[in-house]
């Protein structure tokens, strides 16, 4: 690779430093010499070494800095690491560690990564992108970060959830990181504590709102056409109903999805679908509700709702079969906010009334009258899953399936012992984040991570290698049936309904192909008759890896 930059400016730039794995004859030819120490190392020394420097770190968040600051020295490197203990690494840099770190952010606020877009760049959006540090940008992850994980608005912090996605994305779908930006559209935030404090490093005004808001979103959206043709845009965070008028104006305009309302819905059907093979139970059969009627509850709903249609369920069955909750209790027609969003979700008066359910109803009204199968938490409401409800519901489910995914761990509906104990251990529970293993009954019990993280990078992998004009809810359904499919013997023996996140590379490839072919199938991409797509996929994923340096 030929390289502009020589001596300090050389070690100070992420992505080409190579730092003691400098070659003597790199050290010569680009001014290094005397600037390192006289041993050439080789990056397994480097990681060996930078993993018991990380670890020797007793508390997550500090674990979180030292990472960052290892991606802000060595990008080849930091992602040799990560690839190398994904499992051990994906809490730190992703939920539930990037939650606390998103509170904190102008504390620990080292270095600017990715773009900020706010206010003052009206009518200069398209130049600022010009100002990224790289040119073939191919996947783009931004927030306006007012709903962080299940924390709220975070400001200028939620810049840490972009920028943790994207690490996962190459890590997990070996998408170059020259390839990747994360942007925050930093619109201001209504955080009253974080425009008082001094060291906040965002836009210190309160949030854009209506059409001030909307029409610097526009600018962005045809600067990243003009700018980045080939590029895919997650959207992430937005409050739900945000996330959903963007989500329908644009995912025809420009290649995007949502990861929260899309990618967390394909994770949850393809738990279902796991159960329901381990059980032999059909899909039409399920009885589910789902707690929480935002972005990821109305999204999971619609995602569910078409594979029972798919099934065979239609009209009133269809509708009995799925029912959502939000702080109000079951969302009906007439009852509570009326977002378009959420309107085809509600169930009619009529069959509210048919079940006993007045408006109000909570929970334990709504698992008394509904005996479900499926348990589902979106709600951000830590403990929700009461052991009422837990042993209610278990006492009309020979085998309940069991989803708190709400992040971070400290929003979990359940902790996954308690929703063993109170369903005699004949539950199958699934969380958002990591949890460990439980022992119950003398046997060791697996949590399986119901995290969008399993879903996501293949589907990004998957668009690019399509060249796909849009991601389609065929490509998120075939992306939650393949990750089903990935369910080994020993993950269902061990009660889990999701494969370890140490599996993760190989989950994402095949996703990924699976993306590719439906994409194919739903006319969104080029045809490629005699395509190998297996094939295709592995040569697309870059592995972390030092290459040899040649002056420009």
């Amino acid at each position: 690779m030929s390289v502009p930059y020589r001596g300090p400016q050389l070690l100070s730039h992420p992505m080409y430093n190579k730092s003691t794995a400098f070659t003597r004859e790199e050290r010569a030819a680009f001014g290094l010499t005397g600037l390192l120490p006289d041993t050439v190392s080789t990056m397994e020394m480097q990681a060996e070494r930078v993993h018991g420097n990380i670890v020797r770190k007793a508390e997550p968040i500090e674990r979180y800095i030292g990472l960052a600051a290892l991606q802000d020295r060595n990008e080849h490197l930091f992602y040799r690491v990560l690839v190398d203990h994904l499992e051990e690494y994906l809490p730190i840099v992703y939920t539930p560690t990037v939650g606390h770190a998103c509170q904190i952010y102008s504390r620990i606020f080292r270095r600017a990564r990715g773009l900020w877009i706010t206010p003052r760049q009206r009518g200069q959006v398209y130049e600022a992108l010009g100002n990224a540090p790289f040119e073939d940008v191919r996947l783009i992850v931004a927030t306006d970060n007012e709903s962080i994980l299940g924390l709220g608005d975070q400001g200028a912090g939620g810049m840490g959830i972009p920028i943790g996605k994207l690490a996962l994305y190459t890590a997990a779908a070996g998408i170059h990181p020259a390839q990747t930006l994360p942007i925050s559209l930093d619109v201001g935030t209504d955080n009253q504590a974080l425009l008082e404090d001094p060291l906040y490093i965002g836009w210190r005004a309160p949030r854009l709102r209506g059409e001030e808001y909307y029409s610097l979103v526009e600018e962005f959206v045809q600067a990243v056409r003009r700018r980045f043709p080939k590029a895919l845009l997650q959207w992430e965070d937005f409050r739900k109903g945000t996330a959903f008028a963007l989500l329908d104006r644009y995912r025809k305009v420009l290649l995007s999805f949502n990861a929260d309302v899309q990618g967390t819905a394909a994770v949850a059907l393809a738990g279902v679908i796991a159960g329901s093979r381990l059980l032999g139970l059909p899909l039409a059969r399920h009885r589910v509700v789902i707690l929480g009627a935002g972005a990821a509850g109305v999204g999971i709903a619609r995602l569910v709702c078409d594979a029972l249609h798919r099934a065979g369920l239609e009209g009133t069955d269809l509708r009995r079969a799925v029912a959502v909750l939000d702080s109000h209790g079951l969302v009906v027609e007439g009852e509570g906010p009326a977002e378009d969003y959420r309107r085809e979700l509600a169930w009619p008066q009529s069959l509210a009334d048919a079940h006993g359910l007045a408006p109000g109803h909570d929970l334990l009204a709504v698992v008394k009258a509904l005996h479900p199968t499926v348990l589902i938490g979106v709600s951000g409401a830590t403990g929700a899953f009461t052991e009422k409800v837990l042993r209610e519901m278990a006492a009309h489910a020979e085998r309940p399936l069991v989803f708190p995914l709400s992040n971070p761990t400290s929003q979990a509906e359940a902790q996954p012992e308690d929703a063993l104990r109170w369903t005699e251990g004949r539950a199958l529970v699934s969380t958002g984040s990591p949890f460990p293993s439980v022992v119950h009954g003398g046997r060791t019990r697996r949590v399986g991570q119901g995290n969008n993280a399993l879903v996501f990078p293949g589907i990004g992998l998957g668009s690019l290698i399509a060249e796909a004009r849009e991601v389609t809810d065929g490509m998120f359904r075939a992306a939650a049936e393949r990750l089903a499919d990935e369910m080994r013997q020993e993950d269902l023996e061990s009660g889990a309904l999701y494969p370890p996140i140490s599996a993760l590379r190989r989950v994402t490839a095949h996703i990924a192909e699976a993306v590719v072919r439906q994409a194919r199938a739903d006319g969104v991409g080029p045809d490629a008759p005699g395509e190998d797509v297996a094939a295709r996929v592995a040569q697309a994923m870059w592995d972390p890896g030092y290459i040899r340096l040649v002056p420009a």
